[in-house]
């Protein structure tokens, strides 16, 4: 099987896919109902909430970050996706109980949302990393923008699935299903031909290996404009659910059912730029800066659309940049970093674009609260812009960067290094 789905001829591949595509339905489902209930059932429309339910989240992803990284490199990734994925499902029933029995309270999913964000800091790593060892190295960018599709996927489904079923038995039922669909994750780890993983040696377990991969990736200004892009973006633009959340409560006064289709919608534009990053044969920085100036242009697009069709027209075109932007850095992350620092590096990574949650999403809340959820949408915007001249200074200082008008043409020139990551160390 060649071009697009590639990484789907390989087995152990194919029953990991299957498997998480429904664990993620399941988890986008869980999503919406969470940030549902604090805005329109425990709070009275308070953005400030949600950023706070956000920042609990993914900040262990930041506080744990030394720990996850050495987990990842150093334990076998599939008993430990074992662990994680079974005590997610656990989380998701309690919350679950508690709101159906109509016990919940903020607290309660502010406390449920920080014991989901600490197993999620180990999961997280660990889930990017064994797609090496399901498909090996030559298939790993099509697995890794694969993976970025199937859990798009989920989030057209899952959002639309959940707004019909709070509108109709309620959220708790929704927390229940989403535990429910850990058992697909679950058996798939079961069911991996373990002889065909492409196993590499685990790194040795020596004293500072914790900060190895701060040193490592210190030497790369590639992953440094990466990862600085990625902190960008992810502290002050990926905060969805307080733009689509607010939008559509306090500006387009919709339903529940209509902000699921909202959330869908995005999707849309999130599998298109996955499925575009899995026909790629590499990444390319140049893609990164592109998928940096639409994010930029959807957010601020977004913000002065005048009614709830055209908003999520607009969030279509910031799904596409914004899945451009984190495949090809997740990819192009894997691919040119050492394999026995791989786990460290990706769990950097992974802190930075959801550890930045924790200062970005109050802020955007309270943005939202104060001046409006357009404003919060300019934040966004704002972002993308700066990580675009993130990007600009290093192609221009490292790639040497020349733009040329070619028959009423814009075309831009650079150093091809991408192959040789190590000439671009200082």
């Amino acid at each position: 099987m060649n071009g697009t789905f590639r990484s789907l001829s390989g087995f152990n591949y194919r029953v990991w896919a299957g498997g998480a595509l429904v664990s993620n339905v399941g988890t986008w489902m869980q999503r919406t109902a969470q940030d549902w209930i604090v805005l329109t059932e425990l709070t009275h429309h308070n953005a400030t909430a949600v950023g706070v339910v956000m920042a609990l989240q993914f900040g262990p992803q930041v506080l744990l970050l030394p720990l996850t990284g050495f987990a990842a490199d150093h334990f076998e990734r599939r008993k430990l996706l074992y662990a994680t994925q079974g005590s997610m499902g656990l989380l998701a029933l309690g919350l679950g109980l508690l709101t159906i029995t109509g016990l919940v309270q903020l607290w309660h999913v502010y406390a449920f949302a920080f014991l989901l964000g600490c197993v999620s800091a180990f999961d997280s790593p660990a889930r990017q990393t064994f797609v090496s060892e399901l498909v090996g190295e030559t298939d790993l960018s099509n697995a890794v923008a694969l993976n970025s599709t199937s859990f798009n996927a989920a989030r057209m489904i899952g959002p639309a699935i959940a707004g019909v079923l709070i509108a109709w038995v309620g959220s708790g039922w929704v927390f229940l299903i989403n535990a429910v669909s850990f058992a697909a994750v679950l058996c798939s780890l079961s069911l991996l031909r373990v002889e065909e993983l492409h196993l590499t040696n685990r790194a040795p377990r020596a004293r500072g290996s914790l900060a190895e991969g701060f040193r490592y990736v210190a030497k790369r200004p590639d992953l440094k404009t990466i990862l600085l892009m990625i902190f960008l973006i992810g502290t002050f633009g990926l905060n969805f659910p307080i733009f689509i959340s607010t939008m559509s409560v306090t500006v387009f006064h919709a339903g529940a059912s209509q902000y699921g289709l909202l959330t869908s919608i995005m999707a849309i534009g999130s599998v298109t730029g996955a499925l575009l990053a899995a026909r790629r044969e590499k990444p390319h920085m140049t893609l990164l800066l592109a998928g940096a100036l639409f994010f930029g242009f959807g957010c601020a697009l977004a913000a002065i659309m005048p009614n709830y069709w055209l908003f999520g027209l607009a969030l279509v075109l910031i799904g596409v940049a914004a899945q451009t932007l984190t495949t090809t850095g997740n990819s192009t992350v894997q691919l040119t970093t050492e394999p026995a620092m791989r786990g460290r590096v990706v769990a950097i990574l992974l802190a930075i674009a959801l550890g930045g949650t924790p200062i970005g999403a109050p802020i955007v809340g309270r943005v939202a609260d104060v001046f409006g959820p357009r404003w919060a949408l300019g934040i966004g915007a704002a972002s993308g812009f700066a990580a675009a001249i993130v990007a600009i200074y290093y192609l221009c200082k490292y790639r040497h960067l020349r733009v040329r008008l070619e028959a009423w043409r814009f075309r831009l020139t650079l150093d091809d290094l991408d192959r040789n990551p190590v000439a671009q160390e200082t």
